[in-house]
């Protein structure tokens, strides 16, 4: 195929089809060569994407044989195969590792938290296969000249002799120690009987050491090529020879071309193109090749841009896109990719932020949109991966209500048979949590449950697959695994089914069972760990796998990491989220080694990855149609511009001859348009706001019976009692019940009612010690209060409040004998047909028969005006015992009403103001007040008078609040 001697290199120009243009070459070097030619080619491509393009390519014709399709990864020939012990699979590594680091960690906690367990492990298995792969001894790290002997250096050193053993010559090779050593193989091999058929290496940039050592050697072959992508044939040779050191050079996009043009002694003259075809707009890649330049570039922008064509010509397919958040970048990409799908067009959208692709297929998929994700979807978030990880944590801590019905309600729960009753019976369990409240549940109450909702066998099942399944102590990573699958197994199958239900179905199911099975065959390999260590290890392993279903996306609408950038083949393509620290991405933290001595060991520099995406940005940015699209905040905070797009910006803005600023306005106008698109696109229907609500239902609707404590909502909002009693909705309880101040109150009621009647009893009790030896009792229960912090905070407030309450409570018992604890009690209405009822906390009488009533209050106490106005709890109270409403005490009058406030900064006894509003008054007050809301004409008004304007009610969103505010006036509507 080729006449000269090599080395070869040959490239193609930013923006080319490279798979398209690679095939014609290949053709026409064949020429007329008989059809079996070119079933001897090998060509060596960069990644699986690229393969199949290129197959995809062979496949439209016309008919011939295929060459050999291989990637660059998969350098072993089957006699090299052969000559090789088998490498070890990457999982079987980091599993040792696990174990190894574990037990340095054991013997020295301060190296590091165990947390970080996996982490430390991962971060040495790839820096060992970095070394691996970049030939670096472990002797070359050892001997580093560090002038800082610092405690972190020996801390690094520590961790880093666990790895030496994998580097012996008998040492089972690792992928990267497994390349190395075949393709020194094979190049020795070539040495002695070099190849006679073409091979070519095609879309790499020769990043990675063993990847460069083999282009080196292919480019030298009787029949061997290099074809490089996006070569930047504008460069000149002064900026070819500045790309020389890697620390001052391998940033730039060309820089891996410049190194592999040095070690073949060629010029970047020598560099042929591979077909003579033109990329789809020449004058862009030269204004690109000059803004790229590495700095300084000032005066090369000065002495070199006038030189350029007009730039309006140069960009006229360029859109800049700088939309005011990542939404309204998202939403416009999603908009020209639909467009892109009405007109034909295939296109795509190359980023690195992960969050932005998911908001850019989440808007697609309004128009039902599906677009071909490179990425996948994470292993750990499809619902096999989900509900495996619920599982792991049932070892790792007591099952919590919330984590029961997270996973009764998983998709692939009991679906082996009968789902329909299983989800009803889930809602149903809910509601019973929800009112009754079982923050832990335990198998005994499930099956009394179960027992009458006649569903024995569900709640039994329930109790026997998700309760008390934590498992203490270090267990085999084998055992953790097979109690893993069978309990998962088991849930998923149902309690009536056999088999795993739809755990291992569809593409997600089926790619966690080969994970699983991965897992299971490398399990020898793991130390012992605990629950948590294992569920850690299980979410690891699960985030490194990607689920892609090729048949469901579209197949014109395309999201692509960057490395796929080089394939090349939409019409349109989209650089997205062009902020800095997304694309360039920052480099990560190095636990281990600074740049400097990275350099010195001769590895791959935090640089390589921001030159490979300037790589990328330049060949993308060559394409028929781009788009350059950022956002101006991320997460309320201005974004910077991606050093590429400032820098071209820049260039342009600066020649003014050439139309500088005007090309700049264009790009932005296109840009504008979709933005302008995306706004219209959400801009919601105008519609008249709801008015301030007071819905007058039919006097036979209305509440018959409120509770004392309701009459302050009555009068504060009563749009609260009309949804409660009218509508009967109920503010949906929680799942479990928070340690709010509603808990807090009911226990301290319980202490205090306990203390009282243990001081009558025994008189000489009436000591702070008895009092906290009750709280202790009460509140420090774990099956009242199963949260420890909680109960030491509420037992610590008690103590606070503890000698001022029996202080006050010798003088409370001596003005009167306690005589009713939680009292309930009545009073009727007769003519209305409504009844008031109450619970009173406390009820003492004294020598004359007078009633005293006590009202414990753990917050604050409302002060007399606000009892007299709104808050009438303690006076309509008075009111009913004076009537005789708390049978069975009849006194002959209330000498007193106190709230009895617990607050700890500031306890002290309010009372209610009897002389100012006696019974007599306050019931015919109370009277006229319920008549007016029996009355057909009385609306129930939405926060009518609320103490606060942030005070939220239960049933504001009900009410529409926001669309009204209380400045409004109610309107009221008559409802029959």
């Amino acid at each position: 195929m080729f006449d000269d001697t090599g080395p070869r290199l040959f490239g193609l120009p930013p923006g080319a089809d490279f798979a398209s243009e690679l095939v014609a070459g290949l053709r026409a070097r064949l020429g007329d060569a008989p059809p079996e030619a070119l079933a001897r080619v090998e060509i060596y491509v960069n990644s699986d994407r690229m393969a199949r393009r290129l197959r995809e390519v062979f496949d439209k014709g016309p008919a011939s044989l295929l060459p050999r399709i291989r990637l660059v990864t998969d350098l072993a020939d089957p006699l090299t195969k052969a000559a090789l012990p088998a490498p070890v699979p990457p999982l079987r590594r980091r599993l040792e590792l696990t174990g190894l680091v574990s037990k340095l960690l054991d013997q020295a906690p301060d190296l590091a938290p165990r947390a970080a367990l996996f982490d430390l492990a991962d971060s040495l298995a790839t820096l060992m296969e970095e070394m691996q792969g970049e030939g670096v001894a472990p002797e070359v790290i050892e001997t580093l000249d560090v002038s800082d002997q610092s405690g972190h250096w020996q801390r690094a050193l520590t961790f880093l002799r666990i790895v030496q053993q994998y580097f012996e010559a008998d040492s089972a090779p690792d992928p990267q120690a497994y390349a190395r050593r075949a393709l020194d193989l094979r190049l020795r091999q070539w040495q002695d009987s070099p190849p006679q058929h073409p091979i070519l290496v095609a879309g790499s940039t020769g990043s990675r050491g063993t990847t460069a050592a083999f282009m080196e050697a292919v480019a030298r072959l009787p029949q061997g090529a290099v074809i490089l992508p996006g070569f930047d044939s504008d460069t000149p040779d002064h900026v070819w020879d500045r790309l020389d050191t890697a620390l001052t050079g391998e940033d730039h996009p060309q820089f891996r071309f410049a190194r592999l043009m040095q070690a073949l002694d060629m010029a970047p003259g020598d560099v042929r193109p591979w077909t003579e075809t033109p990329p789809p707009s020449p004058v862009r890649n030269r204004v690109l090749s000059l803004a790229l330049r590495p700095a300084p570039v000032t005066h090369q922008w000065l002495s070199e841009g006038p030189s350029l064509p007009p730039l309006d010509a140069a960009m006229q397919d360029v859109t800049l896109l700088e939309a005011p958040s990542q939404r309204d970048e998202a939403l416009a990409i999603a908009l020209r990719l639909r467009q892109a799908v009405a007109d034909g067009q295939r296109a795509a959208v190359i980023t690195p932020d992960r969050m932005l692709t998911r908001r850019v297929t989440s808007a697609l998929d309004r128009w039902n949109i599906l677009p071909d994700d490179s990425g996948g979807t994470p292993a750990q978030l499809t619902p096999p991966g989900r509900l495996l990880r619920h599982v792991a944590e049932l070892f790792v801590k007591p099952l919590t209500a919330e984590m029961l019905l997270t996973l009764l309600k998983h998709p692939l729960v009991h679906s082996g048979a009968d789902r329909g009753p299983h989800l009803l019976n889930t809602r149903e369990l809910e509601l019973f949590i929800r009112r009754k409240g079982m923050p832990y549940p335990q198998p005994e109450p499930l099956a009394l449950w179960g027992e009458k909702r006649s569903q024995g066998d569900w709640a039994a099942w329930v109790g026997a697959r998700f309760c008390g399944q934590e498992r203490p102590g270090k267990r085999p990573l084998a055992d953790w695994i097979a109690d893993l699958l069978t309990l998962a197994g088991a849930i998923c199958a149902g309690p009536d089914s056999k088999g795993t239900g739809g755990l291992w179905q569809e593409a997600a199911g089926r790619k966690l069972q080969g994970v699983m099975a991965g897992l299971e065959r490398e399990a020898e390999h793991g130390a012992e760990m605990n629950a948590r260590d294992f569920a850690d290890l299980l979410g690891a392993l699960m985030s490194r796998e990607e689920v892609r279903d090729r048949d469901a996306p579209h197949p014109d609408i395309l999201i692509w990491g960057t490395l796929e950038a080089r394939v090349m083949d939409a019409e349109l393509i989209i650089l997205a989220g062009l902020n800095e620290g997304a694309w360039p991405e920052l480099p990560g933290a190095d636990p281990w080694l600074n740049r400097q001595m990275r350099a010195k060991a001769g590895l791959l520099l935090p640089e390589r990855r921001i030159g490979l995406s300037a790589h990328d940005f330049q060949q993308a940015t060559g394409a028929p149609e781009v788009w350059l699209s950022r956002s101006l905040k991320s997460d309320e905070a201005e974004t910077v511009p991606s050093r590429w797009v400032n820098r071209l910006l820049n260039l342009i803005r600066g020649l003014e001859a050439q139309g500088g600023k005007e090309t700049i306005a264009a790009m932005q106008a296109r840009g504008n348009r979709w933005l302008a698109l995306a706004r219209a696109s959400e801009a919601p229907i105008e519609a008249t706001p709801v008015p301030r609500p007071s819905p007058a239902p039919p006097p036979g609707t209305r509440p018959a019976k409120l509770s004392v404590t309701e009459i302050k909502r009555l009068v504060r909002d009563p749009y609260a009692i009309y949804a409660k009693h009218v509508l009967r909705l109920r503010p949906l309880d929680p799942l479990m019940q928070a340690p709010d101040a509603l808990m807090r109150g009911i226990l301290t009621h319980k202490v205090l009612e306990d203390f009282v009647k243990a001081t009558q009893e025994e008189p000489l009790d009436l000591r702070p010690d008895r009092l906290m030896a009750l709280a202790e009792q009460i509140i420090g229960d774990p099956d009242q209060v199963p949260f420890p912090t909680v109960r030491a905070l509420w037992q610590a407030r008690m103590a606070r409040i503890a000698p001022w309450f029996v202080e006050t409570e010798v003088d409370r018992q001596g003005r009167a004998t306690p005589s009713q604890y939680e009292i309930k009690g009545e009073r009727q209405i007769p003519a209305l047909g409504f009844t008031l009822s109450a619970t009173a906390d406390r009820i003492d009488i004294d020598g004359r028969g007078g009633a005293h009533i006590y009202d414990y209050k753990t917050g604050a106490a409302p002060s007399p005006k606000e009892q007299r106005a709104f808050d009438k709890q303690l006076l309509l109270e008075a009111a009913m015992l004076d009537e005789g409403g708390f049978p069975p005490l009849d006194p002959p009058h209330v000498e007193r009403a106190v709230f009895i406030s617990l607050q700890p900064s500031n306890p002290k006894e309010v009372l209610a103001p009897l002389e100012d509003a006696p019974p007599e008054q306050v019931w015919q007050e109370f009277v006229a007040l319920i008549s007016a809301y029996h009355a057909a004409e009385t609306g129930f008004t939405a926060r009518r008078a609320l103490q606060k304007d942030s005070d939220a009610g239960d049933y504001d969103h009900l009410a529409r609040y926001g669309e009204w505010d209380v400045t409004d006036a109610p309107v009221k509507e008559v409802l029959t």
